[in-house]
C-alpha cells in the first residue's frame, strides 16, 4: 500500500469559536470565510444569527515541519491553535496525500508515515467551525539512497519453499524501522516471520518464510512502504515504495539421497520421477551440500567453469538443463560424461548430475521455489541460509529470533 492515498478524517461539527494562536509556536495561518444559509448559525459572540452569510470561525494551524530544508523521516503533525480539526490533507507535490489520524481531543493530526526526503508537501486543514488554513514545507534531499532487490518477481508462480527475499544495496542499521515497513499479507493467514541474514554476496538481506512449506494456491503480497525510512549510518534513505505479489503452485518436493544415488520428484505426495544420479565426490570441496536447498533459477544451457567456484581448472564446459540450487555453484543438471557413476557413486564436482533424458524431464516439471531435500553421509556440510535460500535449515524457533521486531 503506497503513501499515495488521500485520507480525510472527520469529527462531529462543533460550535464555531474564534481560535487563538498557540503561544511560543511558529504558525502559518490565513483566515478564510464560508457562507451558510437557511439554518441559524452561531456568531463569534455566541449569539444566534439569522439566515444569510456569516463569517466562519478563524482557524490557525502549526506544522512540526517547516521551511525549505525540513528533516525527513519524521511523521507530519498538524495542530490547531484552538478548537478542533475537521479534516487535514498533507499531499506531496505532484502526488496524493499521506494517511493519518486525529488525536482524541481533535486538536492534532499525525501522519501514519514519515515525510520522505526531497519532497514538497502542501498542508490544508479545516476546523469544525468552518474556517481553514494552509501551510507548506520541503524536506531536505537524501545525501545517500538505499535500494533493494526483491524476489520472487511480481505475478509469478513459485514452489512451496520460495521465501520472500530482499537484498539491500547498502547496510541496514535501523532494522526494526525497515522491518516495520515491510507488510506481508497472505490469502490464508499463513504464519511466518522475517529473519535477517548476510547474503552470499556479503550484503544485508531479510527473508520472510512461513513456519512450514506454503500451501499450494496461497497468494502472497508484500507492500514495502519504505519511502521516507532511514536505513541508518552509511546506509542512506529509501526514496520509494516497493511491492510484489506471487502465487504458490503445486506441491512439489525433490528428494536427493546421496547414499543411494537417487533423485525422486514427489508431487502432492506421489512419486512422479525416481532416477539414478551422481552427487559430489566426498571428502573435500567437491562434495555436495546436504540439507534443504531451493531451486533458485532454471538457467538452461550455461558454461560451467571450475575456476569460478575455486576448484582450479577441473572443468570448463557447456552444460544442459542447469537448475541452480546455491549461489556457491551447486546445480542439478545433465552430466552425460559421468554416466558410469549414475546410481553407483558420487563422482561429480559438487553438482547432482543425471542423464540428458532425466535432466530434461526434471527441468520441464520443476518450478523455481521447489525444495531439494538432500540427505546422505557424502556431503561437506549443510546449505547456509545465505547461500541461496537456505532458511529451511534453521529451526522455526531460531528463525523467529532473527526478526528485528522480536
Amino acid at each position: 500500500m503506497s503513501a499515495a492515498r488521500r485520507t480525510v478524517l472527520s469529527t462531529s461539527p462543533a460550535r464555531p469559536a474564534r481560535l487563538a494562536l498557540i503561544a511560543g509556536t511558529a504558525v502559518l495561518g490565513v483566515t478564510l470565510t464560508a457562507c451558510s444559509g437557511g439554518a441559524a448559525a452561531s456568531g463569534h459572540d455566541g449569539k444566534e444569527q439569522g439566515a444569510g452569510p456569516s463569517k466562519a470561525a478563524e482557524t490557525r494551524i502549526s506544522v512540526n515541519l517547516r521551511g525549505a530544508s525540513a528533516a525527513a523521516g519524521t511523521p507530519v503533525t498538524v495542530t490547531v491553535a484552538a478548537g478542533k480539526l475537521r479534516t487535514v490533507t498533507v499531499a506531496a507535490d505532484g502526488g496524493d496525500a499521506l494517511t493519518g489520524r486525529l488525536s482524541p481531543d481533535g486538536r492534532t493530526w499525525t501522519s501514519d508515515r514519515p515525510a520522505a526526503p526531497g519532497t514538497t508537501y502542501h498542508v490544508e486543514a479545516k476546523g469544525t467551525g468552518g474556517g481553514s488554513d494552509t501551510a507548506g514545507f520541503t524536506t531536505a534531499p537524501a545525501d545517500k539512497v538505499n535500494k533493494l532487490t526483491l524476489a520472487p518477481g511480481k505475478n509469478t508462480t513459485v514452489g512451496i519453499a520460495q521465501p520472500l527475499s530482499i537484498v539491500f544495496d547498502n547496510p541496514v542499521k535501523n532494522r526494526a524501522a525497515v522491518e516495520k515497513a515491510l507488510k506481508v499479507s497472505t490469502s490464508n493467514d499463513t504464519e511466518g516471520s522475517w529473519g535477517w541474514l548476510r547474503d552470499y554476496s556479503g550484503r544485508d538481506r531479510v527473508d520472510w518464510r512461513p513456519k512450514e512449506y506454503w500451501k499450494s494456491g496461497t497468494r502472497i503480497t508484500l507492500d514495502a512502504e519504505l519511502n521516507g525510512v532511514d536505513s541508518g549510518s552509511s546506509g542512506g534513505w529509501f526514496v520509494r515504495d516497493y511491492a510484489t505479489t506471487f502465487t504458490v503452485g503445486s506441491s512439489q518436493v525433490v528428494k536427493v539421497d546421496l547414499d543411494r544415488h537417487r533423485l525422486a520428484l514427489k508431487r502432492d505426495g506421489r512419486t512422479v520421477m525416481d532416477v539414478p544420479v551422481s552427487g559430489g565426490t566426498p571428502g573435500g570441496d567437491r562434495a555436495s551440500w546436504r540439507g534443504t536447498a531451493v531451486l533458485m533459477a532454471k538457467e538452461g544451457t550455461i558454461n560451467m567453469n571450475s575456476e569460478t567456484v575455486g576448484l582450479g581448472d577441473a572443468y570448463d564446459k557447456m552444460v544442459d538443463f542447469s537448475m541452480r540450487l546455491t549461489w556457491s555453484g551447486m546445480y542439478a543438471h545433465a552430466a552425460p560424461w559421468n554416466a558410469a557413476y549414475f546410481g553407483v557413486a558420487n563422482h561429480s564436482s559438487g553438482c547432482v548430475g543425471m542423464s540428458d533424458a532425466n535432466a530434461a524431464s526434471l527441468y520441464r516439471q520443476a518450478r523455481v521455489g521447489d525444495p531439494f531435500e538432500i540427505t546422505g553421509a557424502d556431503a561437506k556440510g549443510t546449505v547456509a541460509e545465505g547461500n541461496g535460500y537456505g532458511a529451511w535449515n534453521v529451526s522455526w524457533s531460531d528463525w523467529r529470533t532473527r526478526s528485528a521486531l522480536g
